[in-house]
């Protein structure tokens, strides 16, 4: 099971996003929830709002807090504003601000009960993997 949530449109460009985004990416959701506040960098806001966001959607799901992981973390460009500053000259310098899209997966880790055992393969097939002997072979 995956939780995603999605922000678009953020007028802060992916390349200062980025970095914020692999400092997150090893840790547990509880610990990057509790850290972001703390990083100096502006990507850090948002990247904590589309996090909250999935965990609480997990929450509300019913997935237990110490089940959830962060499965992937998408940082990805959006559509440039392209705007411009009049200069000397009666000339124009072009300004694009660009835009990015996060989306965080969430996956979520089977818990595997105690008392299902695992299906072991029959006698029969195990004696003839081991019988197997090439022809013309003295052994």
């Amino acid at each position: 099971m995956e939780i995603i949530s999605t922000q678009k449109y953020i007028l802060l460009s992916p390349k200062k996003i980025r970095p914020v985004a692999n400092l997150v990416k090893s840790m547990k959701v509880g610990q990057a929830i509790e850290r972001l506040p703390f990083v100096n960098k502006k990507g850090s806001e948002f990247l904590l709002k589309v996090l909250k966001t999935a965990f609480s959607d997990a929450k509300n799901r019913g997935i237990s807090e110490e089940n959830i992981f962060i499965k992937e973390i998408q940082i990805t460009e959006g559509p440039r504003l392209k705007r411009g500053i009049a200069v000397s000259r009666g000339q124009w310098h072009p300004i694009t601000k660009k835009m990015s899209h996060i989306k965080v997966i969430l996956g979520v880790k089977e818990v595997v009960k105690k008392d299902e055992k695992a299906i072991e393969p029959k006698n029969e097939e195990k004696s003839k993997a081991k019988k197997v002997v090439k022809k013309g072979s003295k052994k």
